[in-house]
């Protein structure tokens, strides 16, 4: 029987096989995990923290942060954050999410620290005992925590085990939450569709604060009773070192990483021999064919591109393991929630019509937090609504043929356009401005802004997206900003993002 909460998951694999690693590292094994899960659980208690109390976690790459999204995961919800957000971002996520601690490296005096100790949210530190193993953790509390948890134990399969946002076409974020069921039956998804078994072994490249390498590589590793090596985070220059001495079995990864890595591996020839990869999986957007081929050309093995996002815990579609078809292009087939095509009035479409992709199955998250707004939007007769546009041909095969949303795709990384407009109305020089995606040749889309100065002031290019660096992440900071006169404008006088890349010359 499949399990449904994380804690059932680490009885997956043997006892003493490996479970976190990392380069240069001892792994820590499976016993030792549900170990660790198990301590974890009693001193978030002894702190206050129980089931469905969020614990948002700010933490560099690697094995910690892999094994403080299992080991809290598995007694409380986890809030994983981008370490690279500024103070105003920290602010924005810690309140949104109603955190009831948050969870750094010992000794990290990180701008999330600054803010949690301005909003009363108590700070837990993890530490990294001498000569650990990797992933291994003991957490300390820094100053006063809030007693008694209301839900003390192991979290059930109804509990929540993650919380992530996500970016709308509004300038509000909406929270994800994704129960023990859901990641569970994503992992198990993916478990099934890459043949994964406990001889496998991942080595992580992907940040830990996306749904990306949490599931596809972490949970979905540990799911098989495999292993997952944990790498500081996607360097092309150190890859080919890592997987000498990991020898991983399979990578999983976003197209521009795949890119890079195909740049060096020329300069890495020993290396790409001895190498020995089962496959190579790629999500998060939308993989090139000519990538594809080259990959599979470079490596040897079948590269297996897959469509997730995070309401689905990930994993919505992928393209099969041989003998099975890798259509170049598409997505692949539904590959755990069922998938279809659905038009604008709730109908389901046949095969060869293009309208919206919906999905419904146990790794599709019950619906946004404290928004019937948007729930109400996003589900259609127990269909979740994507936001893209797809055709699916008649073995089933889903090609996306476009966003119907209009959030940036920044080479896999998410970006609301409304979150930066807000942050640019802020500059005192700028009287409107709009914010949009322009095509980019490696990351697929970048962020361009078209601003309208107030009359009498002044601001540069430079002054601008110095302003925006300053308050934004550096991947939502835009690469072009626009002066103009006035911003184009549709017939019934919006200001339209869709379009407005080509309209001002920049596509």
């Amino acid at each position: 029987m499949a399990a449904t909460t994380i804690r059932e998951l680490l009885r997956t694999g043997a006892a003493d096989a490996p479970a976190i690693g990392a380069p240069e590292r001892e792994p820590l094994t499976y016993a030792g995990l549900c170990k660790l899960a198990d301590d974890t659980g009693r001193a978030l208690n002894d702190f206050g923290i129980g089931r469905n109390d969020r614990v948002a976690i700010v933490l560099p790459n690697g094995p910690e942060m892999a094994a403080a999204f299992v080991a809290i995961g598995a007694n409380a919800t986890t809030a994983p954050l981008n370490p690279a957000y500024r103070e105003d971002e920290f602010a924005f996520y810690l309140e949104d999410l109603n955190a009831k601690a948050l969870v750094v490296m010992e000794g990290d005096e990180t701008a999330a620290v600054t803010v949690a100790d301005r909003l009363q949210v108590p700070v837990l530190r993890l530490a990294v005992p001498d000569a650990a193993a990797a992933g291994q953790f003991e957490l300390y509390a820094e100053g006063a925590t809030s007693g008694v948890a209301s839900a003390s134990g192991a979290a059930a399969e109804q509990d929540i085990a993650l919380v992530l946002h996500t970016s709308g076409t509004t300038s509000r974020p909406k929270i994800v939450p994704l129960s023990h069921g859901n990641v569970c039956a994503s992992a198990g998804h993916i478990v099934q569709t890459l043949g994964l078994s406990p001889a496998d072994r991942c080595l992580n490249i992907m940040p830990l604060f996306h749904i990306h390498g949490l599931i596809a590589a972490v949970l979905s590793s540990l799911a098989a009773g495999a292993s997952v090596w944990c790498t500081p985070g996607f360097n092309a220059l150190r890859f080919f070192a890592w997987t000498d001495e990991v020898a991983p079995t399979w990578y999983t990864a976003v197209p521009t990483m795949h890119q890079a890595i195909l740049a060096r591996a020329p300069r890495n020839a020993e290396a790409v021999e001895r190498l020995n990869l089962r496959l190579i999986r790629s999500s998060s957007s939308s993989l090139p064919p000519q990538v594809m081929a080259a990959l599979e050309e470079t490596f040897g093995c079948p590269v297996i591109e897959s469509y997730g996002m995070t309401e689905a815990a990930h994993q919505m579609a992928s393209n099969l393991l041989p003998p099975g078809k890798r259509k170049a292009g598409s997505v692949g087939v539904a590959a755990g929630p069922e998938v279809a095509i659905m038009d604008e009035a709730g109908n389901l479409l046949p095969a060869g019509s293009t309208g919206e992709v919906v999905i419904r199955g146990p790794n599709v998250t019950r619906g946004y937090e404290k928004n019937p707004d948007a729930n109400a939007s996003a589900f259609t007769d127990g269909w979740f609504r994507t936001g893209d546009q797809g055709v699916m041909d008649d073995e089933g095969y889903l090609t996306i043929t476009g966003r119907l949303k209009e959030i940036i795709n920044r080479g896999g990384e998410k970006i609301s356009p409304p979150e930066v407009d807000n942050v640019l109305m802020d500059h005192p020089a700028i009287a409107q401005c709009v914010t949009f995606g322009m095509p980019h040749k490696s990351l697929g889309e970048d962020v361009a802004a078209a601003v309208v100065l107030r009359e009498g002031e002044s601001a540069s290019e430079q002054d601008i997206r110095a302003f925006a660096a300053e308050r934004l992440a550096d991947f939502k900071v835009p690469r072009k900003v626009l002066i103009l006169d006035e911003i184009p404008k549709g017939a019934t006088g919006k200001l339209q993002r869709i379009g407005l890349a080509e309209k001002l010359g920049l596509g």
